[in-house]
């Protein structure tokens, strides 16, 4: 028997009514057995997990693209997505869900067809980011990682705000399924949206062909169905270039490497 702590009971010698010393208690483990594969998962899937596996020397580091890969099939990272790829690369759903949940790509909550990032730091917050998704976010009646319309659906939309998107000189912008959409307003972002509710996929400022969420996941986890397409689109802007214009216009060029590298300092010694 046990005290209400959970201690082994005593008797009058000390020792516990089983013979054992309470801080001799051995306990028996709880073994589960393993469960089988996820259902939602289908062969196609299972065929392109063992290609994306099969690229890593340790099995473990396929973890992110497998998260991705998830992600092209149900839309979200579900607790059948952290099981699955705990089993096929025998890690725990510990291991997994610490990844999945530390990540911002990553979500728990099923998607839309589109994911409309806002970038709100401060460059684009100033200029614009925090107008741009207030407007978005009243236009749809969500909140940060919050789905307009049925998740998946034709037209439908979840909305985020994003810690700087990498363009600056191009603020504010926004992305679409990680597409550039580069110098925007308040109406351009606004009429950017009702274009995806109403099913059209504009073009972005620089990269790919707008697609939908799920297919730039299969791409993210390095499938991709569609190569030629993919990589087709602008992906240089006149303000990333204009310094490389300048210094080439005014003749203006970096110093000449060393023949030797300088001579560094001694390491002062170790007391």
């Amino acid at each position: 028997m046990t005290t209400s702590e959970g201690q082994p009971e005593s008797g009058h010698n000390g020792q516990a009514a089983n013979g054992y010393l309470p801080h001799e208690v051995e306990w028996e483990p709880v073994v589960h057995e393993q469960s089988p594969l996820t259902p939602v998962f289908d062969e196609l899937t299972r065929q392109r997990t063992a290609e994306i596996i099969a690229r890593y020397p340790q099995s473990r580091s396929a973890l992110l693209p497998l998260l991705h890969l998830v992600q092209s099939v149900e839309g979200y990272v579900s607790q059948d997505g952290i099981r699955y790829c705990a089993e096929v690369l025998e890690l725990t759903t510990a291991e997994v869900s610490a990844v999945a949940t530390f990540y911002t790509m990553y979500k728990r909550t099923p998607c839309g067809e589109h994911l409309v990032s806002v970038c709100t730091n401060t460059l684009c917050a100033a200029l614009g980011g925090d107008d741009i998704y207030a407007r978005l976010s009243r236009k749809l009646g969500v909140g940060h990682e919050e789905t307009y319309g049925d998740p998946g659906s034709r037209g439908s939309i979840t909305l985020e705000h994003a810690e700087c998107l990498a363009a600056c000189d191009l603020a504010p912008v926004l992305q679409v399924n990680y597409e550039y959409f580069d110098n925007q307003t308040v109406e351009s972002a606004e009429a950017l949206v009702d274009a995806l509710q109403r099913g059209e996929k504009p073009q972005p400022t620089r990269g790919a062909p707008l697609t939908d969420l799920k297919t730039v996941e299969l791409e993210l986890a390095g499938i991709f169905p569609d190569l030629a397409m993919a990589v087709q689109g602008n992906s240089m802007s006149p303000e990333t270039l204009r310094g490389a214009h300048l210094a080439s216009e005014r003749g203006w060029v970096a110093p000449a490497m060393p023949d030797k590298p300088p001579v560094l300092p001694d390491l002062p010694e170790k007391k």
